[in-house]
């Protein structure tokens, strides 16, 4: 069965910035820069039929509208113990129409409604038995973030292998965003 997933790809040259930040955070697992993303919908494992429907469902929106992307800052997931670094997207209403849209489309499909709150991210490290304060130091001493912007010319289908976190990622299918 298919782990699968949708989302923006990261284009190179933002993930090579990105990258830059890698690096000095003790209990970090760093995610390869060419595993970036920006998840939309995790729809997990599925069977074959499912996964059918999931292509045929997203289809409909391959034509919704290109939108800009900007990552404005680096964050966490979890609070006093923090599991995820990231970094934040900037709100938008286009990304979060396109978001919706999707789980709309998915429930339609037959799937259950995603549980977690919508926070467009890219995640940078997997953290483990990291403190709170090391996150907030390091975030702090990461220097300003400086805005990172692209303009996505297409939603993909990713599929997953079961592991720790962090990839590899494969595109399934690619649904293109009109200019």
């Amino acid at each position: 069965m298919p782990r699968l997933f949708t989302g923006l790809e990261i284009p190179a040259d933002v993930g090579f910035a990105l990258s830059l930040k890698r690096g000095g955070l003790s209990g970090a697992r760093w995610i390869d820069p060419e595993n970036y993303h920006i998840t939309l919908r995790f729809i997990g494992d599925v069977d074959g039929k499912t996964a059918d429907e999931v292509v045929d469902s997203l289809d409909r929106l391959s034509n919704s509208l290109q939108f800009p992307i900007r990552l404005t800052h680096l964050g966490t997931f979890g609070g006093d113990k923090p599991r995820a670094l990231y970094a934040g997207v900037e709100p938008s209403e286009a990304l979060s129409r396109l978001q919706a849209a999707q789980e709309r489309v998915l429930q339609r499909a037959g799937l259950p409604p995603e549980g977690r709150k919508f926070v467009p991210h890219v995640s940078l490290a997997r953290l483990r038995g990291t403190a709170a304060a090391d996150v907030a130091r390091f975030i702090a001493e990461a220097a300003r973030f400086e805005p990172l912007s692209f303009v996505p010319a297409r939603f993909v289908l990713f599929s997953s292998r079961d592991s720790v976190g962090g990839g590899p990622y494969l595109v399934e299918q690619s649904y293109p965003l009109a200019a």
